[in-house]
């Protein structure tokens, strides 16, 4: 709702809430903020020179496999977050294909019991790019047997954290996992096979549906459901009707495949399709990873980019290194395209890397603004997860990015409270955006965002 308060002074005194019970917290992933993962194939990939950004490498991390996740979730919670989302790292898991790590799980039940004693929601994703070392060598999710191998380990990790979670996603962002790792060669295995793409995607939803019934068969209670990463394209001449073929192509391809599958039983993949009825109805929520929105001029001299050249929208703010463009609007048009598949809705990231923490409040705020708009739509949105809590390692881009409400010293693991995390301390104490909180905060956008008539 809006209110409208009395005010002494000419600024407008008034704030967006949100409804009773809205889940918000910060999102994690265990390979960026756990540290010395050396089980898996992204910690191969690191080691080979020119995969990552500057020759970086995860190390430590966020050292949160040495403990430092207690801390990092006091900072939260001591922000008034009531959730939290983390992710389990399958080769810790599942050290070689024929053992299980009893300490492993012993010690994702001490974060998850950490995060319930902290009063916060846990939601855990179960693959978050990694996969184990013995799977990357032995063909990873192009080989068949992939999918039955996630599915034990989905159904020994959930067997194991019953007690202390009821929120699962199945795999994060399927569609980026495809396109960077089978079309672009920016993630493991570097391929660039639109043949291989189909099989992976194939692969990725026989994964997604068996352990969405591995989740349910163990725990009937549980809400399981995918964290779809939507990236918008819009034409950039929208008059030239090559380049609304390409916006469509990218559309399709990168945020259309998986959430069309799943509503429908059909896969879609560029030039091959595939009925897969098994799939339609295995969500029970509809995960949203929203960024920013790119525009689309076709290229003939591009078809390894499905003939498309990407920019951002004129006059947009861009982040540090020019990643993100802050579009927020493409926040409503997201959730506006979420709706339509008919679940409940959950914002399960958002974010800006902004070393400086100016354009992060913006950025939050005006994102927050466009999510107030939809849930006053009726739109049926449940939660909203900020990417994330403290800098981490943003895989082939290695730490030259700062996403975190907290900066981080890598070298040092000395953590500083950035004022955006006060901020959102704010919004999620007073379960609303408050213009108290934005003249504090970003006093630059007070008039669009609080208009006095």
């Amino acid at each position: 709702m809006w209110l409208c308060l009395p005010s002494e002074t000419r600024m407008v005194q008034a704030r967006y809430t949100f409804p009773r019970g809205f889940l918000w917290g910060t999102a994690t992933s265990s390979h960026q903020v756990e540290g010395n993962n050396t089980n898996n194939n992204w910690w191969a990939w690191e080691q080979e020179p020119g995969r990552i950004l500057h020759g970086h490498t995860s190390r430590l991390a966020c050292d949160w496999w040495g403990g430092r996740w207690r801390e990092d979730l006091d900072r939260a919670a001591e922000t008034h977050q009531n959730a939290h989302r983390l992710s389990i790292e399958w080769s810790r898991i599942q050290p070689t294909p024929d053992r299980w790590d009893e300490d492993a799980l012993d010690r994702y039940r001490e974060i998850l019991r950490g995060v319930q004693q902290r009063n916060m929601t846990p939601m855990v994703t179960l693959h978050h790019f990694t996969d184990p070392l013995w799977l990357a060598e032995m063909g990873g999710w192009e080989n068949p047997a992939a999918p039955d191998y996630f599915s034990h380990y989905v159904t020994k990790a959930v067997e194991a954290l019953q007690g202390y979670a009821n929120l699962w996603i199945t795999i994060n962002e399927p569609g980026v996992l495809l396109s960077e790792g089978y079309l672009r060669a920016n993630f493991p295995p570097a391929k660039k096979d639109i043949n291989a793409a189909f099989r992976v995607a194939m692969n990725l939803l026989r994964a997604h549906v068996s352990a969405y019934h591995a989740i349910h068969q163990v725990q009937p209670t549980a809400r399981a459901g995918l964290s779809h990463h939507v990236r918008l394209f819009h034409p950039k001449k929208r008059w030239f009707p090559l380049d609304r073929l390409a916006a469509r192509m990218f559309a399709a391809g990168l945020n259309e495949t998986f959430p069309h599958a799943l509503a429908s039983g059909d896969l879609r993949l560029v030039h091959k399709r595939a009925r897969f009825a098994e799939a339609k109805g295995t969500q029970d929520f509809f995960g949203v990873n929203y960024y920013t929105t790119a525009e689309i001029a076709f290229n003939l001299f591009k078809p390894g980019d499905l003939f498309g050249e990407h920019s951002f929208p004129p006059g947009a703010e861009l982040s540090d290194t020019g990643f993100l463009a802050n579009v927020p609007e493409g926040m409503f048009e997201t959730l506006r395209w979420a709706r339509r598949f008919g679940l409940p809705i959950i914002v399960t990231e958002n974010g800006v890397e902004d070393a400086g923490d100016a354009l992060r409040r913006r950025y939050l705020l005006q994102h927050l603004h466009q999510l107030w708009r939809a849930v006053n739509f009726n739109y049926p949105i449940k939660g909203y997860f900020h990417w994330t809590l403290v800098d981490n390692f943003e895989w082939e881009r290695g730490w030259t990015q700062r996403f975190g409400l907290w900066s981080l010293d890598v070298d040092s693991q000395a953590r500083t409270r950035r004022p955006s995390a006060d901020l959102y301390a704010s919004i999620c104490r007073e379960n609303a955006i408050d213009s108290e909180a934005a003249a504090r905060y970003a006093p630059e956008i007070m008039d669009s965002m609080f208009p006095e008539e």
